[in-house]
């Protein structure tokens, strides 16, 4: 009898009240096409949001906001967040981790919860001047105010950890600990370095002329991945004349990687347009990546996140929104993937970018290749 009982109750719970039964209509955040993502959830609402990175734990996002809801300032700070929307302990949604004085970017977590990012405060407390075209070209500005600090949220103290006469940002830190990769300008033009954090020895990665920046660790810690340009010509010369000026035309741009300390440099993707924003998947086999390349014949407006191999074979499609998707990164279990995008449940034209949590589906079933978007 005690037997029958207990299969009845396997039953029941199996059957009538399902844990991880999926129910598209309600994942109307989701695109037809996005098979490996579920259950996407949104976190910010207005604004610019970007480059949300997980905690080692994997219970935050760190992140870089203007959203006039939470930041005053006119232009980015960092904020971090709980991973599934709710309440961090102060009972505030989002939490001010910079100085909420000039323009921060490129935040991410240390090992010891302690963050680090790049901010313009010591060079400047306003907001520095944004310039988004020069001879006609849409362009990054390059802040020569941006030095790297490091934030303790419980003793509530900012210091320096890297600082240049120049651009030093998009600070990244290996899932071992022991190492960040930055972009910094301090040969002359933007390449990567390392810096481990037990010695406080810098380590240049890259010399080849052109942009390189936007490095991140493998799950092993033993390889980065990162976009660059590689002009050549009168390309070359213009970047170099736009870089004299502190900005960087992001328009060719294609996905590298190499060994950590610089060395088997192999181009992955040899695609159109602006190939950037990439990161490893949790088996370290494949490499996500934000590209216009397929939009080029439209303007090259719509971005969507891909897949592929180190090799440069099996690109797949990931996101299908239509409008912009980039900065993805998966959390340490490999469980969801976080991504910021224009896109909404209304699916009506905006230019904010908010932040987005999905689960990540390695091996989709019938209810995800046959998933219709819901209108």
């Amino acid at each position: 009898m005690l037997r029958v009982i207990i299969l009845l109750t396997i039953i029941s719970s199996n059957i009538y009240f399902p844990q991880s039964e999926y129910y598209p209509l309600k994942d109307s955040l989701r695109f037809q096409g996005e098979k490996h993502l579920r259950n996407i959830k949104q976190l910010t609402f207005g604004g610019n949001n970007a480059e949300a990175y997980w905690s080692f734990d994997n219970k935050q996002l760190i992140f870089q906001s203007d959203w006039s809801a939470i930041n005053g300032q006119g232009c980015d700070q960092i904020f971090r967040m709980n991973a599934d929307g709710s309440p961090l302990a102060g009972g505030s949604r989002y939490e001010l981790m910079s100085t909420g004085t000039g323009r921060t970017t490129c935040s991410y977590f240390l090992a010891d919860g302690k963050i680090v990012y790049a901010s313009t405060h010591e060079a400047n407390h306003k907001c520095p001047e944004t310039v988004m075209f020069k001879e006609g070209r849409y362009v990054w500005p390059i802040y020569t105010g941006y030095d790297i600090f490091v934030y303790d949220p419980v003793s509530r103290v900012t210091e320096s950890l890297i600082t240049n006469e120049g651009y030093d940002a998009e600070a990244t830190v290996s899932p071992d600990g022991k190492y960040m990769v930055f972009t910094s300008t301090r040969s002359g033009d933007l390449e990567l370095y390392r810096y481990e954090f037990s010695t406080g020895e810098i380590l240049q990665l890259t010399d080849t002329p052109g942009y390189d920046g936007g490095a991140f660790f493998s799950p092993d810690s033993r390889s980065i991945v990162w976009r660059a340009s590689r002009p050549t010509g009168e390309e070359a010369e213009s970047y170099m004349r736009l870089l004299s000026d502190n900005l960087v035309e992001p328009k060719a741009l294609n996905i590298y990687i190499s060994d950590i300390d610089g060395g088997n440099v192999r181009q992955v993707t040899n695609l159109g347009g602006a190939n950037w924003a990439p990161f490893f998947h949790p088996d370290g086999e494949k490499i996500l990546f934000s590209s216009n390349h397929h939009s080029l014949a439209q303007g090259g407006r719509i971005f969507d996140i891909f897949m592929i191999n180190p090799d440069g074979t099996g690109l797949e499609q990931i996101t299908n929104s239509g409008t912009f998707d980039a900065f993805p990164m998966f959390s340490f279990d490999g469980k969801r993937l976080v991504f910021a995008s224009n896109r909404n449940a209304s699916r009506t034209p905006t230019r904010d970018t908010n932040i987005f949590v999905a689960e990540w589906i390695e091996n989709p079933d019938e209810a995800d290749i046959n998933f219709n978007s819901v209108k």
